[in-house]
C-alpha cells in the first residue's frame, strides 16, 4: 500500500511550498501577519489537503481534499499576482513559482479524474 509521500502530486505540491517559502523571504517586513502569512498558509495547505484526503482511504472524501487543496492553489496564485501588481515582487521572481502552481493544479484534476471514473 503506498502512502501520500508516494503521490507525484504531494511530492510536487511539498515542492511548491518550499519554493513559497523562499519567495516570502523576499516580502518587506511589515508583511509578516499579512501576505506572508497567508501566502505560507495557502502554500502549506495544498500537500496539507492532499495528505489528509489520502489519509481518509475514500475516494469520494479524497476528491473533496482534493478539491479544497485545489482553491488554495487559485488563492496562492492570487496572492503572488497581488505581490507583482502592487510592486512587492518581480516576473522574475515569481514565474517558477506560478509554473509550479499551474502544474500541481494539473495534477490535482488529473488525481480527481481518475478517483472519480
Amino acid at each position: 500500500m503506498s502512502t501520500y509521500r508516494d503521490l507525484n502530486v504531494w511530492q510536487k505540491a511539498m515542492e511548491l511550498a518550499e519554493y513559497t517559502y523562499n519567495l516570502c523571504s523576499l516580502l518587506p517586513e511589515e508583511e509578516r501577519f499579512g501576505l506572508i502569512s497567508q501566502m505560507q498558509r495557502a502554500a502549506v495547505s495544498i500537500p496539507s489537503n492532499i495528505a489528509e484526503g489520502h489519509g481518509r482511504n475514500s475516494d469520494k472524501e479524497f476528491i473533496r481534499f482534493l478539491m479544497i487543496a485545489n482553491g488554495s492553489k487559485c488563492e496562492l496564485q492570487t496572492q503572488i499576482l497581488l505581490c507583482e501588481k502592487i510592486g512587492y515582487l518581480k516576473r522574475e521572481n515569481t514565474k517558477q513559482v506560478l509554473v509550479l502552481t499551474e502544474k500541481v493544479g494539473k495534477m490535482i484534476y488529473s488525481l480527481m479524474n481518475s478517483l472519480s471514473g
